[in-house]
């Protein structure tokens, strides 16, 4: 599963960032059928998290009312440079996960 990660490359101590991410991922809710009539099989992203530095600034537990490639987005500040793993787990037990950089100035 890849992902598309919206953060600033710089940004001041203390400022308060925005942190999007776009995950590719179908999110079939089990409803929907093939061609030959059998259910395509449940499988959504259920768990996120964002951990900032090994810190988790931001959790997610999801449900099958979320679109295909769910975009997540908030809020965390800005405290030191480093890095921003993102995590998740689908129904099929898949794990994807995402890196970013922030330089704190």
């Amino acid at each position: 599963m890849a992902a598309r990660i919206q953060l600033p490359g710089r940004a001041r101590r203390g400022e308060v960032i925005r942190v999007g991410i776009l995950i590719q991922h179908p999110m079939e809710t089990g409803y929907r059928l093939e061609v030959d009539g059998r259910k395509v099989p449940k499988n959504v992203i259920r768990s996120f998290a964002c951990r900032y530095n090994g810190v988790e600034v931001f959790r997610a537990e999801m449900s099958p009312g979320i679109a295909a490639n769910p975009f997540l987005q908030f809020h965390t500040v800005a405290l030191d440079s480093g890095e921003l793993e993102f995590s998740w787990v689908d129904d099929a037990g898949q794990p994807g996960s995402a890196r970013e950089a922030i330089e704190v100035i």
